[in-house]
């Protein structure tokens, strides 16, 4: 059974299907925690996430995710996305992706700030993200 569990992990793996992973809290570094705590000291219930190498903190909201911030695992602060109804993105972004991805549905929202204070928008859909620009124009899909 053990095997066959792990044989599974290495092809999620290796498919690219596994994006993040959860982490104990206890796992994550402290200047990583301590740099979150100093930052966004009203974050509490927080759950943490490894995602490319850097750590994903995620408090707030029904699913507990309305927050999203990436550390380095040194503590330096990559960037936040709030979750925001879809109806508040950018008025350029649902026809683009209702124009590129026919049929596809945005299923979550997110306006992303990074350390330089400059604002993008995420809209998931098909369990990719599509990255905007401030405006509303495509910028990459992630």
């Amino acid at each position: 059974m053990k095997k066959r569990f792990l044989l599974a992990a290495l092809i999620a793996v290796v498919s690219g299907t596994v994006s993040a992973q959860d982490l104990k809290s206890s796992i994550v570094p402290a200047v990583v925690k301590e740099a979150l705590a100093k930052k966004y000291p009203e974050a509490t219930k927080v759950t943490w996430e490894k995602e490319k190498g850097n750590y994903e903190a995620n408090w707030g909201g029904k699913s507990g995710e309305e927050n999203s911030v990436q550390f380095t695992p040194s503590g330096t602060f990559i960037e936040i996305v709030k979750a925001i109804p879809v109806a508040d993105l950018p008025k350029g972004i649902v026809p683009y992706v209702k124009e590129h991805y026919k049929g596809a549905k945005i299923k979550e929202a997110g306006k992303v700030t990074d350390a330089a204070g400059k604002t993008m928008y995420e809209a998931e859909i098909k369990g990719k993200d599509l990255i905007f620009d401030e405006n509303g124009n495509f910028i990459k899909k992630d």
